[in-house]
């Protein structure tokens, strides 16, 4: 086994719980002593910077290729428009009219490639930022932030993961959903952790995640968030499919306060982290040595 390991925590929908589990996660690895860096990859609407206090260390300026077409110098023959597999290419010939649509444009660079009129020539357009937080000697946090009007945070999700690099342990806080957004954060990750909750929403969700990780035959598990709030098919639908259930958080007032107001909650819940420090030891000793990360 590896000293490194990559750790996503990831839903099917939005709200479960995600960034409680990533940012005491992150917390409790601290307090051990591991070399640990969280990678907040809900570019939308990244928040592991509330829990913690951090120094900057480094922003990069995520940027992306965008076609710009001169149009004195298109023959209007099409060929962009029809290697275009995103639509990005607005064309009207019989007008001589074409345009880029750069929200739709993903930075393929197969426009340029098709033009043999050399009318096609590319800018830099800003996607986002990743920006890299010193925590403490040990630990850091890398943010991605896609800007406003950004289709896609896919290529922002990709830069902050790589910043993050392979050494020590890195916990990945994935966005909601089980889309490209999805897909691109756990596709590294040696294990992932499933946050739901008791409700039929709740199932039916982690059910789209659990089919989408079993295509990409990642190791997994399930929290269970909110615990002893809505029923009991969640429960029967982890026994049916053999899927290992690693803890439960409690549907508990002081919790959902201490997470509202920035708080960790592992600093004033003694039992809830013992539940954390066991469940992380055996993710641990079955994927990675975190003997080598001391």
């Amino acid at each position: 086994m590896t000293g490194n390991i990559k750790i996503a925590i990831a839903s099917g929908k939005g709200g479960t719980g995600k960034t409680l589990v990533s940012t005491n996660l992150f917390y409790l690895l601290q307090q051990q002593g591991y070399v640990v860096t969280l990678v907040d990859c809900d570019a939308e609407e990244p928040n592991a910077m509330v829990f913690f206090d951090g120094k900057v260390e480094k922003t990069n300026d995520i940027k992306q290729k965008i076609p710009v077409i001169d149009a004195s110098k298109c023959t209007f023959c099409g060929k962009c428009h029809e290697y275009c597999n995103y639509n990005a290419i607005f064309l009207l010939p019989e007008s001589e009219i074409i345009s880029v649509i750069e929200d739709l444009c993903h930075g393929c660079g197969a426009c340029s490639v098709a033009c043999n009129a050399g009318a096609i020539s590319e800018k830099d357009v800003s996607l986002g930022i990743v920006t890299s937080f010193r925590v403490s000697e040990k630990s850091k946090i890398i943010e991605a932030r896609m800007k406003v009007g950004v289709y896609s945070p896919v290529s922002i999700i990709k830069e902050a993961n790589k910043e993050a690099g392979n050494h020590g342990i890195i916990i990945m806080d994935s966005p909601p959903g089980t889309s490209c957004p999805f897909i691109q954060t756990v596709s590294t990750a040696d294990y992932v952790i499933l946050v739901t909750e008791p409700t039929p929403f709740g199932l039916s969700d982690l059910k789209q995640s659990v089919n989408t990780l079993k295509t990409m035959s990642k190791s997994y598990g399930v929290i269970i968030n909110r615990a002893g709030l809505g029923d009991k098919a969640i429960y029967s639908y982890l026994q049916q499919e053999s899927i290992p259930l690693l803890l439960e958080i409690p549907f508990d007032k002081t919790i959902a306060s201490a997470y509202s107001r920035g708080k960790i909650v592992l600093e004033h819940n003694p039992q809830l982290l013992q539940s954390f420090a066991t469940m992380l030891t055996a993710i641990l000793e079955k994927y990675g040595n975190r003997h080598n990360q001391r």
